[in-house]
């Protein structure tokens, strides 16, 4: 019978994503990975590999994490924290199963898993327990008697409702109105995450992830009351899948659509919902909302994603600093629970 690694301080941090082409041969076959056993048809995976032929095949997810990796690292090192940082996917090179063996083959034993997903929810939090425990049961076949001498993954907490998360999101929106065509006169502000099925969010939770989300607008909103930002919206992108299954709404398109039909002028929208500028964020918000609301007329403003800010990289050096010692550990083999509603 295998037994657990002695308890105390974590050697290794995996950052862990989602994972995106950077070739335009991988495009089909990473749409296949993401949707494998959904059964959605081959001329919609056609449809949608268009966005990302769109920016010659690659979609920029990779390149902005291996960035938000560099300037974690940095940010630890001046912490004294001299932990080195592994890179997986769930979906596409480098996969996580890969980033593990290494760890693995490179001597580490107790290993802290940071996500590009603030949110809870299945997709956010449980689907990358998943992955986790899927890298342990893939190295168990790997690597000869890692059974008898286990790793543990210990997956960092949700970080929304983080100080510094949401006061980076508020500065965001802060330049975004700056950048308005009139940046003094009435705007809205019109939050965006991504959407996911009604039966999905409710299956973990009771609605865990847009409770979640409505949470973290109000308290950026809140922010910048003292910008004479009072009023928002909370909407929903990136809907998939079959007319007939209900998906999270109001859509951001037929909201932008309704604003107009009030008489609003300008809107700033911030996508909230994610950490960096991929495809989802640059083809949905950058180019379809951007003709719409030029069509419309109506003035648009994008916030950044809080991956480019020097605040978020300190945030995620803080919970790994929160953890890295090992104290309170409640992992179990394979794949943890850090104890914190993740």
């Amino acid at each position: 019978m295998s037994s657990r690694p002695a308890d105390g301080p974590f050697t290794a941090v995996l950052f862990l994503s989602f994972g995106g082409p950077e070739r335009a041969e991988d495009v089909l076959p990473f749409l296949e990975n993401v949707t494998r056993g959904r059964g959605v048809p081959r001329e919609r995976l056609e449809e949608v590999a268009q966005h990302y032929y769109h920016f010659g095949g690659a979609s920029p997810i990779n390149a902005l994490n291996r960035d938000m990796i560099d300037s974690l690292r940095a940010a630890l090192a001046r912490r004294g924290r001299e932990l080195p940082i592994y890179f997986g996917n769930r979906n596409w090179e480098p996969y996580v199963e890969d980033a593990v063996e290494q760890m693995y083959r490179d001597g580490h034993r107790r290993i802290l898993v940071f996500t590009t997903s603030a949110w809870g929810g299945y997709s956010g939090s449980n689907q990358y327990h998943e992955d986790i425990a899927r890298s342990v049961a893939a190295l168990s076949e790997r690597v000869p008697g890692s059974a008898d001498d286990p790793v543990v993954l210990r997956k960092l907490p949700h970080y929304w409702s983080e100080p510094a998360f949401l006061d980076a999101q508020a500065d965001a929106v802060r330049r975004a109105r700056a950048a308005l065509p009139d940046p003094d006169g009435p705007m809205r502000l019109v939050f965006t995450a991504h959407s996911i099925p009604v039966r999905a969010d409710r299956a973990v939770g009771d609605g865990l992830y847009s409770r979640q989300v409505a949470q973290a607008c109000e308290a950026v909103a809140q922010r910048l009351a003292a910008n004479e930002i009072t009023e928002y919206d909370q909407v929903w992108q990136s809907r998939s899948g079959p007319p007939e299954v209900p998906w999270l709404d109001p859509d951001i398109a037929d909201h932008l659509e309704e604003l107009v039909t009030r008489g609003i002028g300008q809107v700033v929208v911030a996508p909230i919902g994610f950490v960096s500028d991929h495809l989802e964020v640059v083809w949905d918000l950058d180019n379809e909302v951007a003709e719409l609301t030029a069509k419309l007329g109506l003035g648009y403003s994008r916030a950044d994603t809080v991956g480019t800010d020097p605040r978020f990289i300190e945030m995620a050096a803080d919970i790994v600093d929160r953890y890295a010692d090992g104290s309170g550990d409640l992992a179990a083999p394979g794949c943890g629970d850090n104890g914190a509603g993740d």
